[in-house]
């Protein structure tokens, strides 16, 4: 019995993943230089791996827990 609530608590955690992935913000056009949200300088490395954010790594992180 056990080792059926694990594969039940594995299949919720595969959906949970699954509509998190599926529920991701697409970027698209040009990055900003400065986060919208602290002001803070958006590193060119950030800007060139995620097309058109907006925030930084810090504020996108804090955004994405609020939602979840």
């Amino acid at each position: 019995m056990d080792e059926h609530l694990f594969e039940l608590a594995q299949k919720a955690e595969q959906a949970r993943l699954q509509q998190a992935i599926d529920n991701r913000v697409r970027y698209q056009g040009e990055s900003a230089e400065d986060c919208e949200s602290c002001g803070i300088e958006i590193p060119s490395a950030r800007r060139l791996a995620v097309p058109g954010c907006q925030t930084c790594f810090d504020c996108q992180s804090l955004r994405e827990v609020r939602r979840g």
